[in-house]
């Protein structure tokens, strides 16, 4: 589990973490505004009532008349009518307030993540990534939208409550008064502890989500293994943590609200004590008393909801926290303010200004860890290379000693921790991230094609490419005959990931989607490795075309396949220990030439239909 999925701000609640929602709310400002101003309104008029309960025993029940009980029902039934009409403005704008701070925190998060490195998608699972921008995202939206609102609504019930007690009746007034000291005091010990609890029910429910989501990705893995006990088991182990995190919080609060709930009836019962007292010595009237008892009363429930808010307020401070650990997650691959200004971003970029590229690439002692590694676990060192424009570089290796880390630095999803990286003898970090990516074809291992056609799916490679260039990439790469196999053809759907086609017609596709864009540098990552062998025997065949006059990269599990690069790098122990072309390695006779004839007698075992491990 990474650091970001780990990450703790505060124990306590903090208006600094609050106050990191601003940027989302000044878009609404105005209605948060008129939402508060209806809702003071409303508040102002609940407080009124109990007078006018008083009028009415003091004019009409006491004195035994119906004297000006008309006028008094017609005020009575406008201030009603108004206080709804509040009621109904406060509602409308807070449901705007709601989609609209939802959407835009959404969006935030949809944004920042398109510029992450691959780093961080690397440490982070799918499931806490959801967890933030959706659930997360909904329930910060809602509590701004209801809860702070009616937040306000409570407090300032209570304070027309308690101005209207005083203007009867100070002693009474003050008697009430007397539960707020204490109620704070009960609020001060269980806010943190409310708090981690429910810290510890959002963390708990990210790995139920997570768990969720590698379950239906992996549904067909955990049929043809049947490991479907297995996965239930560990799904009832996380759903066991989510039961106690759960009821840890339960039983805080099941605790908390009933001493908040018992304080407020003490005082209750207190007030109707010394206002009954008082009645019987004739030092107050029963109107006041009436009112006392409804102001008694009512107090009650605003003082228990925002004593009860507070613990919604801690769980809705752990959301916060959560979605801007990932907001505020550093882009440790970008360019200087410089470079964007000239060359523009991803998401506004300036092609215009971009220089032409030729292609050669210089390694100059480039030295590389992972972020998360430590301080001296290099997966690659000292890497010297040379590569002039137009050059078709192999890269094999054994697994795991870097042939892809040498491709993704080549594409700047890393940067080098020591050295350079030059693209026609100028540093590629005083370059455009945008520049060079757009210059890139990248075929990998595994394809992944987006929900939509094989025509939608090739025109990410070029979008606003016409029927012409999608067809002639569809030809260069072979993957003609295949599409029209299909019962759509172009216009077929693909499905969700490209799981209506076989991996076979997902590589060609992904294939012609690169070429389509005709870049300059081209990467195949093992692009042939796990389709069958006619889908391999067509890409094969347009291996020799697609790089014909490109820089290009290929990482191949058949060393067969490799023979006529102009340059091989054999990577082993951190670095390249042999490079050359393949008559020279042969001449060397060392581990280029070990590794090439064990891998020939195994793929020839292979295609004469034997195995050998």
């Amino acid at each position: 589990m990474s650091d970001f999925e780990e990450t703790r701000v505060s124990q306590r609640l903090d208006l600094r973490i609050w106050a990191k929602l601003l940027p989302f709310l000044k878009p609404v400002w105005g209605r948060i505004v008129f939402a508060v101003i209806m809702m003071l309104l409303s508040a102002a008029v609940d407080a009124a009532i109990p007078l006018f309960t008083s009028y009415a025993v003091n004019h009409f029940v006491v004195p035994q008349t119906t004297a000006g009980l008309g006028r008094f029902t017609i005020i009575y039934i406008s201030v009603i009518l108004f206080q709804t009409l509040t009621t109904v403005l406060y509602s409308r704008h807070c449901m705007v307030i709601e989609m609209n701070t939802g959407k835009l925190m959404k969006h935030a998060c949809f944004i920042h993540l398109q510029k992450l490195p691959l780093s961080f998608y690397n440490q982070t699972s799918v499931g806490y990534i959801l967890a933030r921008v959706m659930s997360d995202t909904n329930r910060i939206s809602t509590m701004i939208a209801w809860g702070s609102i009616h937040m306000v609504w409570n407090i300032f019930y209570i304070l027309g409550i308690l101005v209207s007690m005083f203007a009867l009746n100070v002693k009474m007034a003050l008697t009430v008064l007397c539960i707020v000291p204490l109620m704070l005091i009960v609020a001060s010990i269980f806010q943190p502890k409310i708090l981690q609890a429910n810290r510890e029910m959002r963390r708990v429910n990210s790995q139920i989500t997570s768990s969720f989501h590698e379950s239906i990705n992996g549904a067909k893995t955990s049929k043809t293994l049947v490991i479907e006990e297995k996965n239930c088991a560990e799904f009832e182990g996380i759903t066991s943590d989510m039961y106690r995190a759960s009821l840890r919080s339960t039983q805080l609060n099941a605790v908390y609200l009933p001493i908040i709930t018992l304080l407020g009836s003490i005082t209750v019962a207190l007030v109707l004590y010394r206002s009954g007292a008082m009645v019987i010595k004739n030092i107050m009237d029963f109107g006041i008393l009436s009112a006392f008892i409804a102001y008694a009363i009512a107090i009650m429930e605003p003082l228990t909801q925002v004593a009860g808010m507070f613990s919604e307020f801690m769980a809705g401070q752990v959301n916060i926290e959560r979605v801007f650990a990932l907001l505020e997650q550093p882009v440790t691959i970008a360019d200087t303010p410089e470079i964007e200004e000239k060359y523009g971003d991803v998401f506004n970029p300036k092609p215009e200004n971009y220089p032409k590229i030729k292609g050669d690439i210089r390694f100059e002692n480039v030295w590389f860890r992972y972020p998360d590694a430590k301080e001296d676990d290099y997966v690659l060192k000292y890497i010297n290379l040379d590569i002039p424009a137009g050059t078709t570089v192999a890269i094999v290796g054994e697994t795991g000693a870097g042939k892809s880390t040498l491709v993704n630095l080549v594409c700047r999803f890393f940067e080098p921790t020591r050295g350079r990286i030059l693209i026609d003898d100028v540093d590629y970090r005083q370059r455009s991230l945008n520049w060079l990516h757009s210059n890139l074809g990248y075929v990998q291992q595994t394809p992944h094609l987006f929900s939509g056609t094989v025509r939608d799916n090739i025109l990410y490679g070029k979008p606003g490419a016409t029927e012409e260039e999608i067809q002639r990439a569809v030809r260069l790469v072979s993957a003609d005959t295949v599409i029209a196999k299909l019962e759509k053809g172009l216009d077929t759907e693909v499905g969700e990931g490209g799981d209506r086609l076989s991996t076979g017609e997902k590589q060609l596709i992904s294939f012609a989607r690169a070429v389509i864009a005709d870049p300059p540098i081209f990467i195949l990552d093992e692009a042939t490795s796990s389709i069958d062998t006619e889908t391999e025997h067509l890409i094969q065949n347009a291996i020799s075309h697609v790089l014909e006059g490109r820089t290009s990269f290929i990482i191949a599990h058949r060393l067969s396949t490799i023979r006529n690069a102009d340059l091989i790098l054999l990577i082993e122990d951190q670095g390249i220990v042999e490079k050359g072309s393949h008559d020279e390695l042969m001449a060397l006779k060392g581990r280029y030439y070990r590794l090439y004839k064990a891998m020939i007698i195994k793929e020839d075992a292979q295609e004469a239909g034997f195995s050998l491990s």
